[in-house]
């Protein structure tokens, strides 16, 4: 019998305020679920009030890790220091690879007043932290969708069944925006070593812990797994819709301040000075 892993934990996340006044749900990067390696932090988008949202992410920095916005309704123009600028429409992806610095703006453009969408950030390794800068703009036609029996999964980064992501990821990482359909059971394969969490956007999945105990993880809130194996949940009455984020964990220290992700204290201050200096975006 194949080996599966158990519900560890369901988080809910927090509200939070980011950017120009944005109002978000943190839903990993809080002082319960900090990190899930290598994903540092995950932020949730789901508003009907302008007021709560348009003023959207003035110009502002990031070094030493990667961003996936992945817009599901409204729109996001951004622009870059790179010299990139591009409007996210609903089911575009934008990744962003920070690597030594990039300033940039994300700004709401509405459509019948609605935005939803994420942000997750995927940290780099020592070795990638200095790296070039660079953007990939993904549009919604460019994502396959894999079929399964109870449902359908977007690849936006990694492989699932014989579907390859259309993002190119720095390192080894598995996203999909999954679709259930009510009651249906979902397994997935997940390789040895390797961590994740789903994020439970829409509806409703049950998962099993340790202890053979059926548990709800109810929209919205994140749930956690331990162990070794597949992974198995159960669609609610409603259906489910979920962000699957899976990667082998990259294992290094970790010292975040603000938009600057790096591995020692004194990298930090280096960002910061370059950054103070106006040359993070030219070093």
């Amino acid at each position: 019998m194949t080996a599966t892993r158990h519900l560890a934990g369901i988080s809910p996340g927090m509200p939070a305020t980011d950017g120009a006044g944005v109002q978000l749900t943190r839903m990993v990067g809080t002082p319960e679920l900090d990190m899930v390696d290598p994903f540092l932090m995950l932020d949730r988008i789901d508003r009907d009030d302008p007021e709560s949202y348009i003023a959207g992410f003035p110009n502002h920095p990031h070094r030493g890790f990667e961003t996936v916005t992945i817009m599901l309704e409204g729109l996001m123009r951004h622009r870059d220091s790179v010299g990139n600028d591009g409007l996210l429409r609903p089911g575009d992806i934008q990744w962003m690879t920070a690597g030594r610095g990039i300033i940039h703006s994300e700004l709401p453009e509405m459509i019948d007043g609605r935005l939803k969408g994420f942000q997750l950030w995927v940290n780099l390794p020592a070795e990638k932290k200095m790296m070039s800068p660079g953007y990939q703009d993904i549009p919604a036609a460019d994502i396959e969708t894999a079929e399964f029996d109870g449902g359908r999964a977007r690849v936006i980064a990694g492989d699932y069944l014989k579907v390859h992501g259309a993002a190119q990821a720095q390192i080894p990482i598995r996203l999909l925006d999954v679709l259930l359909d009510p009651g249906a059971e979902w397994r997935i394969d997940v390789p040895t070593g390797n961590d994740l969490f789903m994020c439970v956007y829409e509806g409703s999945v049950t998962g099993t812990d340790q202890d053979g105990g059926c548990h709800a993880v109810s929209s919205p809130a994140v749930a956690l797994f331990g162990g070794e194996g597949d992974v198995i949940v159960t669609a609610g009455d409603g259906g489910a819709e979920i962000l699957y984020c899976e990667g082998r964990p990259i294992a290094e220290p970790v010292e975040k301040y603000g938009p600057f992700v790096m591995n020692t204290r004194e990298e930090l201050q280096q960002a910061l000075d370059d950054f103070n200096a106006g040359t993070l975006a030219t070093a």
